[in-house]
């Protein structure tokens, strides 16, 4: 008679006491916040009729709408990255709406097939970590971007690439406004049609992902690659203090 029974694996690389099996309670009984949740827009424009400031104000409508409490940020005034300490007010005010939302919107214009100097800078002045906290990582991330002709998709492919770095929840959908110029009225509020549809589609996914993810954000993002680094560093520490 053969022997078919299976070798047990062996996972000698694997440090054991950090590896964990996945939890279902804190995937699906975890404590329901009762808060509105809490949305950050940035948009990437400093013109005077800026329509990524108009595309970002139609869409925080919406998500108002939608019982979301929001706050936009206005890059007016904020340094370019490294041209002065993370102290600057701007710096600071960024950094602490980050810290206070749970959920963003990026909306950029497209200008030279990328998005604006402006909305990257926005990004690179938030911190992957900032004193053991994560400013972006286990948010929701809804991009958008406004184009001045036809339609197009780089801006908010940039974006997305953006959000991934960041750790960033991005949901699937998005919004594109080609020729923005003729989306808005002279009050600055955008015009029925499929684009202003796209936008409310877009706030209403990004408010459902908010609210499933947002009370599991913590144990979605924990890793276990950083749960090693974080017992080797400690165990670095104790051997110092007993040497």
């Amino acid at each position: 008679m053969t022997d078919t029974a299976q070798p047990v694996d062996s996972f000698p690389s694997l440090v054991e006491e950090q590896f964990r099996p996945i939890d279902p309670t804190a995937l699906f009984d975890a404590p329901r916040s009762i808060h509105p949740p809490r949305i950050l827009m940035l948009y990437g424009s400093l013109r005077q009729r800026s329509y990524s400031r108009l595309a970002t104000e139609e869409a925080a409508r919406i998500l108002r709408r939608l019982g979301a409490e929001v706050r936009i940020f206005s890059p007016a005034g904020l340094p370019l990255p490294d041209s002065t300490s993370a102290d600057h007010p701007k710096v600071q005010e960024l950094r602490d709406l980050s810290m206070w939302s749970e959920g963003h919107v990026w909306c950029s214009p497209e200008r030279h097939g990328s998005m604006t100097g402006i909305m990257k800078a926005q990004i690179d002045w938030l911190p992957l970590s900032l004193g053991g906290v994560r400013p972006t990582q286990g948010r929701t991330l809804a991009v958008m971007q406004v184009c001045g002709g036809s339609q197009s998709f780089n801006a908010v492919n940039q974006l997305r690439v953006l959000g991934r770095w960041m750790r960033m929840f991005t949901i699937p959908n998005q919004s594109s406004v080609a020729k923005a110029f003729a989306e808005f009225d002279e009050a600055g509020r955008m015009k029925p049609s499929p684009y202003y549809n796209r936008i409310v589609d877009v706030m209403e996914e990004l408010t459902k992902f908010t609210l499933l993810l947002r009370d599991r954000a913590s144990y979605l993002t924990d890793r276990y690659s950083e749960r090693v680094e974080n017992a080797e560093e400690v165990a670095k520490r104790v051997n110092q203090r007993s040497q």
